[in-house]
């Protein structure tokens, strides 16, 4: 019987997720401006800026397509929504196009980048 990752490693993972994810949007022409910011409500794992937009980005990594298709719900994306719209007046002051992106990975799998997954 296989035991849950400790959350030791599971933060590991979830560090490596966010590092890809990063030079994923990098190669898409995105600038990563924070990583990792809390706010009331919730966290986003990655700001990032094009043009003039400004995606806050939540990042999933699993181990196989199958999880990374229940990764992610209504409900972690209300709460990076919340995040994002408490963080946007510093990142975005200026009238920025503002949105939730999702980017979802997994080994030996291309990135699945999901733009302006969460339309509250």
């Amino acid at each position: 019987m296989s035991r849950a990752p400790s959350r030791e490693l599971a933060e590991q993972r979830g560090r490596k997720g966010e590092s890809l994810a990063a030079w994923y949007l990098r190669l898409h022409g995105w600038r990563i401006v924070a990583r990792r910011v809390r706010a009331p409500g919730g966290e986003v794992d990655l700001i990032a800026r094009r043009a003039r937009t400004v995606a806050f980005v939540e990042v999933k990594w699993r181990a196989t397509d199958a999880e990374l298709d229940r990764a992610i719900d209504r409900n972690r994306l209300r709460r990076v929504a919340a995040a994002a719209n408490a963080l946007a007046p510093r990142y975005a002051p200026h009238g920025e196009d503002v949105r939730i992106d999702v980017l979802l990975l997994a080994p030996r799998r291309w990135p699945r980048h999901i733009a302006n997954a969460w339309i509250g």
